[in-house]
């Protein structure tokens, strides 16, 4: 039940950081236009809560890019130690 557990967490952490990485990639193909794409609002709806969640854990007034470059990292280590806790569990 417990490896049942951590990956479904795993997987989940995972979808988050590949749409995290997508919005990213997209950010730097459309500039500008990007509030007008669909795909693009999308992944800014589903890494809402983390990203809100880094930006009140960053100092006040930092940057949207270093806010999901930040979300992005934490989610890697997040995705990375839960391998880890998988293999060992």
């Amino acid at each position: 039940m417990l490896l049942f557990l951590i990956g479904a967490l795993r997987a989940i952490v995972e979808m988050l950081g590949l749409c995290c990485l997508a919005q990213g990639f997209l950010y730097l193909l459309t500039g500008q236009k990007r509030a007008s794409n669909p795909i693009y609002q999308l992944f800014a709806l589903i890494t809402q809560a983390p990203r809100r969640l880094v930006a009140f854990l960053l100092p006040a007034g930092s940057s949207p890019i270093s806010i999901g470059v930040a979300c992005f990292a934490i989610l890697f280590l997040l995705w990375a130690g839960l391998a880890a806790m998988r293999k060992f569990v």
